[in-house]
Parts: C-alpha cells; structure tokens; sequence
C-alpha cells in the first residue's frame, strides 16, 4: 500500500494508525476546524500530527517518554503549535473538559472510558483502536455500562488494485487488518 506524500516524511517507532484507519476516525467523529480533542496512546505520533491538522487543539496522553520523543519530532516537523504532547496516564484522569473527540490506542482502553465521559461535551465522541475482538467485546461492554450511546464497530480493509493495459485486477499488496474501530457517543 502507497503511504500518502503527507506522510512520508513522518518518524515511526511503534506501530502507527495508518491513514485508512484515521480517515473513518475523522468521518465518523465529524472533527473539523473548531474541534478540540484528546488521543491516548500517542506512539509515533500519526493520529495526533492528523488530528492537530485538522483540528483546533489536540492533547496526546501516553506513558511512555521514548515515544513521546518519536511524536514529538513529528510534531516539529510538522510545525504543529496546536498539538500538546503529555506524558501521563489517561486512565487516572483527563483534564481537558468539552472535549469534542476522545481517542484510545492502548492496551486495556475500556479503563479510560469513566474519565472520558467526563471529558466529552455533550455528543462528543470516542473512538476505540482495539487490534483483537476480545478487546472490542470488553471495550463495548464498558460503553455501555457507562451509558455511550450509538455504539457501532467497523473495520477498513484496503487492497491495491493492479491496473495495466491488458486488464485491471486486485493486486497481492494491501493493508488488510489493522484494528477495529469502536465509535460511541456520549
């Protein structure tokens, strides 16, 4: 799969949100402009630096300093003042407040979620990055026990297509399974 130029040029550490996986976050959610939204899970930083381009301000959560390094250099190259890097945990709290997008990528998101509803304005969103379907089972499961609502899965599947003079067909490149997508509203 072609990595799009806006890309290219950005440092990876750990696995990244790709920009088939970010594309949906950004339909689904309906951020734009005005939009202020926090991401946990920072890793290399492709979601946030996303994010920050599209949005008014972006807050990144993860735990780790030697990724926050990695998204941090992002950032500068992206020259990105809207897009705060923080280390700390989310699950132990989420200052910001009428948030209009909460997104997790990391291990046991569902421990999150109390602070999230808090943060969230009113039919702000979250959205769940969850590799295994038992994640998305137990992350589902905590929505609803927190009362979200319009709570729906999905999962971009994105295969290359082999175009030549004598025929066009379905090349052997692709991006096929990345995670799954949870959405839900508060």
């Amino acid at each position: 799969m072609l990595v799009p130029p806006s890309y290219r040029r950005l440092k990876r550490g750990p696995q990244v949100i790709l920009p088939k996986d970010i594309g949906l976050i950004v339909a689904y959610t309906g951020i734009g402009k005005n939009s202020v939204c926090v991401d946990a899970g920072t890793g290399s930083g492709w979601l946030a630096v996303s994010l920050a381009r599209i949005c008014r301000r972006v807050v990144s959560y993860d735990v780790r300093d030697d990724f926050l390094k990695i998204a941090n250099r992002n950032k500068e190259l992206e020259g990105l003042d809207n897009l705060e890097l923080v280390n700390r945990d989310i699950t132990k709290g989420i200052s910001e407040r009428d948030l209009d997008l909460v997104t997790l990528d990391m291990a046991d998101s569902e421990k999150a979620l109390k602070h999230v509803y808090k943060a969230l304005k009113p039919e702000g969103f979250v959205a769940g990055y969850l590799p295994h379907m038992e994640q998305v089972k137990k992350f589902v499961a905590a929505l609803e026990k927190r009362k979200f609502r319009n709570i729906f899965t999905v999962e971009a599947i994105v295969r290359d297509m082999l175009v030549r003079k004598e025929g066009m067909r379905p090349s052997t490149k692709g991006v096929w399974h990345t995670a799954y997508l949870t959405f839900a509203q508060k």
